[in-house]
């Protein structure tokens, strides 16, 4: 038996995790965190994507400084930001009301599932279609009251609003599917014993549920914050950037800049996106400091 084997065989249990993680851990490293350095380095350089890149140092993001379409975009993705926030606790509701055991429980599940399994896509043209002046449900209802028709998508004060509530809909569902699956984690000891001491409504759920959903309110927090910061799709389906590039986010304006008609400079789009993942980096490490200091009890 060769030395090799002989190590195995002694080190199995402590060895085997690692080569089932390796090939893992390589494309994590080769498609993500490598990419992340080429681009901040990119970023550093005039590019047009094919010929010599030219060493302009900061001047990428000096000229951001004085960028009125990236402060748009910063704006929008802010707005983004916070708005879907929602989605957690709307997804909190949604799964405590389909965590009920009721007649024909499994076709709402499967209604409220329904948006997270169909793609981005369809929900943009979906809700292009409901926004339509013409002939949308929207207007419609708007109409029935006495109103005039809003173009929602046509308006730089409504635009916005209308992607992000678009973007709500799938999203709710995916942090309802997260919360559902944290209930059925929930102690039922627990449960009981804070019915004894006469605690429901909610009393119960502040105090006994929702401790117990930190791990999946965690999750929430972070996937929802990635996906408003990467926002791209609803934009680019619903709007395109317009009207007048009123609902740019920074994902949009950075493929703009990088791959459309506006010079391909992936220099320039390669810093719109060093700055997308910085505000990323420090909201999500602002959640995990406050995640350790409430479970460390400072």
């Amino acid at each position: 038996m060769s030395s090799f084997a002989k190590y195995w065989k002694a080190n199995q249990v402590r060895l085997a995790p690692w080569v089932f993680l390796t090939p893992g851990i390589f494309m994590f490293l080769m498609y993500v965190i490598f990419p992340i350095f080429q681009s901040a380095s990119l970023s550093l350089y005039e590019w047009d994507g094919l010929g010599e890149k030219e060493y302009v140092g900061l001047r990428n993001y000096v000229e951001l400084m004085d960028d009125e379409a990236f402060y748009t975009s910063l704006k929008n993705n802010v707005i983004w930001l916070v708005l879907y926030m929602l989605a957690i606790p709307g997804g909190l509701f949604v799964a405590l009301f389909l965590n009920q055991t009721v007649r024909g429980i499994r076709i709402y599940k499967s209604l409220f599932f329904f948006p997270f399994v169909i793609s981005q896509v369809v929900v943009g043209l979906v809700f292009t279609w409901f926004y339509d002046p013409s002939f949308g449900l929207l207007n419609v209802v708007i109409q029935s009251f006495g109103f005039d028709p809003i173009a929602v998508l046509a308006d730089e004060r409504f635009v916005t609003y209308g992607i992000i509530a678009a973007g709500l809909w799938p999203q709710t569902a995916y942090c309802m599917i997260l919360y559902l699956t944290g209930l059925n984690a929930v102690d039922p000891e627990q449960i009981e014993a804070a019915r004894l001491d006469n605690a429901k409504g909610w009393k119960m759920l502040w105090y006994v549920i929702l401790p117990q959903l930190k791990p999946a309110t965690f999750i929430s927090i972070v996937v929802t914050v990635i996906g408003a910061l990467r926002s791209f799709d609803l934009v680019s389906i619903m709007t395109d950037g317009g009207p007048w590039g009123s609902s740019r986010v920074l994902a949009f304006y950075m493929y703009e800049k990088a791959f459309s008609e506006y010079g391909f400079r992936m220099g320039y789009g390669a810093a719109i996106a060093v700055v997308l993942l910085g505000i990323m980096l420090v909201y999500i490490s602002g959640v995990l400091y406050k995640m350790y200091r409430d479970e460390k009890g400072l």
